[in-house]
């Protein structure tokens, strides 16, 4: 007997739009046909024409917690989240203390399990802990990174050498490297040119485009070289996604005979805000890498559109409009994003930037099957998988108001911004998101990576008496 019924809508399945209903059963789709018929039920949901789309999946996220949950916490970015329509997280190390070895990252594991109300992965760090990377594999990390290149939040900076040291391990584990990919030599030498100068936009020429081609270039050389697998994190310029198209089509041999295999991701505020939004925003718009000039975003959504792009990712990285509000050396780098993603994307989708069956790919499906989340039955409308689903009234554009948001920055760098918010967000088969959260704390289920081994449970001591001893 199904729980739900979700009828009157427009399911995105097998790549397109059917006129169809769903069943849910136990959280999971059980059955998606043209009618369904209505026996025993506990709840039907009348779509009333709307698009419903797979729950999707958010794999960069900083939710803050543990150490800086001023910013955010579990709790407030998994509301958030599931206001925009994400059902699956994955949240990236460098929190206080960084996860970096098994005992932070499962304080962080429980932190979210007692927090989160949707689904999550955590990935783990890497600085001077190659010795631990395997044990952490097995404590179920989803990827390793970001590892940070160039500097930025959480001075978690490593050399090439121990990059590509890591690289070798993470190979042989079969696991996945997130890179931040900035050179940061070059970082060092533009920001000398540019000290001094308080203009906002000054920032964007302390972290040049070449900064980001030169590590990416060396990035996907040191992955075939050593047959691993890279996921390259918010790429942001016109140079970075030839190189990427390059390595994708033979320019760094046959990747297919090396083994090594290179996925990039874009995140909204390189897709919708360039330099000229510095007018605007101040020091808000303050991020690591920075925003970039207009000619760079139609480059991106061209990368997006041909393939050389994988994922479209959040980088939700909140800081309070009160620490933002300094100068541009002083101010925080990272923007909230995970509540205004999908809202975002769906308008593109509406203005012909970008296909709707491409925006599930890079959201829904693309994101699963890197980071191994199929596995967990993510990123696809089908039989079998969990019942994560949007519902979108793709006619009901409206602004982005802060006011309204649910994350604790309490601010947003699209500010008046059209978009498309869900009208309906679920999880497992649980309402969740509509027009207010409807969730418990830790309902969210930890996700562990590929490399996970369940511990077996310590036996209890025997009791014996002092005679005995």
């Amino acid at each position: 007997m199904p729980d739900t019924i979700i009828k009157n809508a427009r399911i995105f399945y097998q790549g397109q739009i059917h006129e169809a209903e769903l069943a849910i059963e136990d959280g999971k789709v059980t059955e998606i046909a043209k009618i369904i018929p209505l026996n025993d039920f506990d709840l039907v949901i009348d779509a009333d024409n709307m698009l419903v789309l797979p729950g999707i999946i958010d794999v960069h996220v900083h939710f803050r917690e543990p150490g800086m949950s001023h910013k955010e916490d579990w709790y407030s970015g998994s509301c958030s989240a599931a206001a925009g329509g994400v059902t699956t997280v994955i949240d990236h190390p460098n929190t206080i203390p960084p996860t970096l070895d098994e005992g932070t990252f499962k304080a962080k594991q429980e932190l979210a399990s007692s927090r989160s109300i949707i689904d999550f992965g955590i990935n783990a760090g890497v600085k001077d802990n190659l010795d631990e990377l395997a044990s952490l594999w097995k404590a179920g990390c989803s990827a390793f990174g970001e590892i940070f290149l160039g500097e930025s939040t959480g001075s978690m900076t490593v050399e090439r050498d121990h990059m590509t040291a890591a690289l070798q391990i993470t190979r042989d584990l079969d696991a996945l490297a997130c890179i931040h990919a900035e050179d940061q030599e070059m970082l060092e030498s533009y920001g000398k040119l540019t000290k001094g100068d308080m203009e906002p936009e000054s920032y964007s020429l302390s972290r040049p485009n070449l900064s980001e081609a030169v590590a990416v270039a060396n990035t996907i050389e040191d992955v075939m070289a050593f047959n691993a697998k890279a996921h390259l994190c918010h790429i942001s310029t016109r140079e970075a996604v030839g190189i990427i198209r390059g390595a994708k089509h033979g320019d760094y041999g046959d990747s297919r005979d090396s083994g090594g295999t290179v996925t990039a991701e874009a995140a909204p505020h390189h897709l919708f805000l360039s330099n000229k939004d510095y007018d605007r925003l101040g020091t808000l718009g303050k991020m690591n890498p920075p925003l970039r000039k207009r000619r760079s975003l139609q480059y991106l959504w061209n990368g997006l559109n041909d393939g050389t792009i994988d994922i479209v990712a959040s980088d939700h990285a909140p800081h309070t409009e009160a620490e933002k509000q300094t100068d541009i050396w002083s101010a925080p780098a990272g923007v909230p994003g995970v509540e205004t993603m999908l809202p975002l994307m769906l308008l593109a989708v509406r203005r012909n930037l970008i296909p709707l069956p491409r925006m599930v790919e890079v959201m829904c499906t693309n994101p699963a099957m890197i980071f191994g989340l199929t596995n967990h039955k993510k990123g696809a409308i089908w039989e079998g998988f969990d019942a994560d689903l949007v519902l979108v009234d793709t006619a009901n554009i409206s602004e982005v108001d802060a006011d309204k948001l649910h994350s604790k920055a309490g601010w947003s760098p699209y500010e008046g911004m059209e978009a498309i918010f869900p009208a309906m967000t679920i999880s497992g088969g649980e309402v969740i998101w509509d027009e207010g959260i409807h969730a418990k704390k830790g309902r969210g289920k930890f996700l562990p990576g590929a490399g996970y081994e369940e511990k077996a449970q310590e036996e209890p001591a025997a009791m014996c008496s002092i005679d005995e001893k």
